[in-house]
């Protein structure tokens, strides 16, 4: 079993400002972003702004299965970000300087273009576990503040960061690009997003792969 880069066992939130712990402090972004989340759900409740919608969205049947990379979405997020603290300092910090900037980008988006997706049935086409999740999900979830997806923008920066990791083996790499593939399809399958979300995601994307990897861009150019 490969050892941490970083010996977390001495770690306490007095040490954060320690060179060895400090990328820590990034963390800190979700704490921000959880309280704009509040923010602007407040601002724009359910069903209020701008409806976003495409005719693709309603060509694209619900599929109940698509909610299983889409909760796992959630977990790859953790797992992710846990196993860069461990073994990889700067791809944690690029991955979380990555999620920030999306974060804030939407946000800002959300609060100047507010929005809502008019997509989730009335009724499941089916009735199974999978749609009694779905159905758990959407209640919990509103519908508002959705133009640009996260979970698209924050699937595609895993994906890069992954690819940049070079102790990760070829499958694991591959694994994980198919998996948040299936995570930005999963969005539009279980009617939690209109496509119109996901390629908005992109060009926000963009702007964190410049802000978080410009580093690693510029090191590669060189070359």
């Amino acid at each position: 079993m490969r050892k941490p880069t970083v010996d977390y066992r001495g770690f306490s939130l007095r040490k954060l400002n320690d060179p060895r712990f400090s990328h820590l402090k990034l963390l800190g972004g979700w704490l921000v972003y959880f309280a704009m989340y509040l923010i602007t759900e407040y601002l724009n409740p359910n069903n209020s702004g701008t409806a976003v919608s495409c005719s693709l969205d309603y060509k694209i049947p619900f599929l109940e299965i698509f909610v299983i990379p889409y909760v796992g979405w959630y977990l790859l997020i953790a797992l992710s970000l846990l196993y860069f603290a461990l073994y990889n300092v700067e791809n944690f910090k690029r991955l979380q300087i990555f999620i920030i900037v999306t974060q804030v980008a939407a946000m800002i988006i959300y609060i100047t273009f507010p929005n809502f997706q008019p997509l989730r049935p009335d009724v499941y086409p089916r009735d199974n576990f999978l749609t009694d999740i779905v159905a758990l999900l959407q209640t919990a979830d509103t519908n508002s503040n959705v133009c640009p997806s996260l979970h698209v923008a924050y699937s595609i920066g895993i994906a890069s960061i992954w690819l940049k990791e070079k102790d990760a083996k070829g499958w694991v790499k591959t694994a994980i690009v198919i998996f948040c593939i299936l995570v930005c399809l999963s969005t539009a399958f279980i009617k939690q997003h209109s496509v119109i979300d996901g390629l908005v995601a992109i060009p926000v994307c963009i702007l964190a792969e410049v802000i978080s990897c410009f580093g690693y861009w510029k090191e590669r150019f060189k070359k």
